[in-house]
């Protein structure tokens, strides 16, 4: 599936909720269904800055796609970084490039995010994006 198929996926799961609580709940539940990275990974350099928490993403590339892991010491950045890792784990590294994250709006995730885990949003994508960067410059 490409990037927008999988986000257009995410939107229509969102929108069987009727409530913010219901929409939470959810990332929470995703979060825990994100398979935790092994200790050795959870070094300093891994660390995405700009989050109010703990989280960690990795990556390593194969025949030009990128793959991501990532793990949390909280829940609601867990089930963020399971969002992100669906979205983008798998893909080509031009089609990381050139998507947008219009998803979020269309979730509503910032509504209901804090200023602070909504900066932590936009640092994982952000570190995504520069390990897509980084990687299609080696080719």
């Amino acid at each position: 599936m490409t990037i927008s198929e999988i986000q257009q996926g995410l939107i229509n799961e969102f929108n069987l909720f009727d409530s913010w609580e219901q929409r939470y709940e959810y990332v929470i539940e995703l979060g825990k269904s994100l398979p935790e990275i092994p200790e050795k990974d959870k070094t300093q350099d891994k660390l995405i800055k700009g989050c109010q928490s703990q989280v960690w993403l990795t990556t390593r590339s194969e025949n030009g796609k990128l793959f991501f892991e990532a793990d949390s010491d909280a829940i609601l950045p867990r089930g963020i970084a399971a969002m992100l890792v669906r979205i983008y784990s798998g893909q080509p590294i031009e089609d990381i490039l050139k998507s947008d994250e219009n998803f979020i709006e269309e979730i509503g995730l910032q509504e209901f995010l804090t200023p602070t885990r909504a900066n932590g949003l936009l640092a994982m994508i952000k570190q995504i994006k520069y390990y897509a960067i980084a990687y299609s410059a080696k080719k």
